[in-house]
């Protein structure tokens, strides 16, 4: 199999995975603003996400011979590893369990800050575990500096999202277009969904007649996405991030615990799992886990969205073939965050939580979030990206050589 034995090779793949990870959220975000039902793009995005597993680990899990201590991916499928493998499983529920609730936190509290703070959740959380679980082959001079750095954004951006959330409602209590609760409850979803895929790319196509930024703007956006989220409690959107966030710290130290076995679960004589295997499984869970939530919330629908069936995903075709991207985004980020932790310590690899500037950058450019905000929302909004520069620069600088 191929191995990054090199702390360059390592940082080059965490880039790479940090580019993925902050571009598929934006994707399935694009997709929500036009109307698509959540539940119909993400069993999209479960299928090439697993596909994506497979694909790493029918070439780079075989690359090379077999070796007794690190066998090639399907030398290792026959082997007796179950416990490496439930743990990589266990990480594959709590990070599908943490996507599909981010899923819902982008449309309430906006594709930037549900980043930063669930990211920011991650890193305070899980690379301490994986600090300890690594043995300490990272710099804890630089590496918990930089958590602490992240820890900031937390704050900051809990800050941004209260003061943008303040200025919208200075803007919709100063318009001259009424929205009530009754326009939500009439606002007809499909009708949205088969208008908002056939014109352009443009996330904001159907609401021309109003600049970005302006109260007619977010009224004529809030009709036409599958979410309806103006006038909504602001401490229920932030809490869907913290639990999704607190999903995603607990993701990377179970792919740790079943790549490396610090507990000793295996029988004596039977290798640990390669990093291929165990994405392989972790991925596998992850799959089950989407497409089983999801498909309940087709026949069960939350947050006021509307009853849907397999039969009407099947005939969904909208916008399928971004929701495929961002599947395959996704899981080639996922697994090049795993082959460089493998070789530099995940404790350092956790730097691709810094995610969010590829986030932020994405939401600004394509959904116009914070235009025409005030400037104590700029200041703030700038502020959190500084910390998540510096945060992501001090944790790859951390990056430790795991003995082989």
């Amino acid at each position: 199999m191929y191995v990054v034995e090199d702390k360059g090779g390592a940082i080059a793949l965490m880039l790479a995975a940090l580019f993925f990870l902050g571009t598929w959220p934006a994707v399935l975000t694009l997709l929500e603003r036009r109307g698509r039902l959540p539940q119909h793009t993400y069993l999209d995005y479960s299928i090439t996400n697993l596909l994506a597993a497979v694909f790493i680990a029918l070439t780079f899990g075989q690359i090379g011979d077999s070796k007794p201590d690190m066998p090639n991916f399907l030398t290792q499928l026959t082997q007796d590893n179950w416990p490496s493998i439930l743990f990589a499983m266990a990480g594959g529920v709590v990070l599908s369990l943490g996507n599909l609730a981010t899923q819902y936190a982008w449309a309430f509290v906006g594709l930037s800050v549900t980043e930063i703070i669930s990211s920011s959740i991650t890193v305070v959380i899980g690379t301490t575990l994986n600090y300890f679980l690594d043995d300490r082959i990272n710099r804890a001079e630089i590496l918990f500096p930089g958590v602490g750095c992240f820890l900031v954004a937390v704050c900051l951006g809990s800050a941004v999202h209260s003061s943008n959330a303040a200025d919208n409602e200075k803007k919709l209590s100063g318009s001259s277009t009424n929205y009530t609760k009754t326009t939500r409850a009439n606002s007809d979803v499909s009708k949205d969904m088969e208008k908002g895929v056939t014109n352009t790319s443009d996330p904001t196509v159907g609401v021309e007649n109003a600049k970005a930024g302006t109260a007619e703007y977010l009224i004529q956006l809030e009709n036409r996405r599958s979410i309806k989220v103006l006038g909504s409690n602001l401490f229920f959107g932030l809490g869907i991030v913290f639990f999704s966030g607190l999903c995603f710290s607990l993701f990377s130290p179970a792919f740790n615990l079943a790549t490396n076995d610090q507990w000793h679960t295996l029988k004596k004589g039977v290798p640990h799992l390669v990093v291929y295997t165990a994405f392989f499984y972790f991925s596998i869970s992850c799959f089950v886990v989407g497409i089983g939530l999801n498909i309940w919330f087709l026949y069960n629908p939350v947050l006021g969205l509307p009853r849907s069936s397999f039969a009407a995903y099947l005939k969904d075709w909208k916008g399928r073939q971004w929701a495929l991207l961002a599947g395959l985004l996704c899981g080639f980020g996922n697994g090049f965050q795993f082959m460089g932790g493998q070789a530099a310590g995940y404790a350092a690899a956790d730097a691709v939580q810094a995610l969010p500037l590829v986030s932020t950058f994405w939401g600004i450019l394509l959904f116009g979030e914070y235009r025409k905000s005030s400037r104590r929302t700029y200041a703030l909004l700038v502020s959190m990206i500084f910390m998540f520069i510096a945060a992501v620069a001090v944790l790859m600088a951390s990056s430790g050589h795991r003995k082989q």
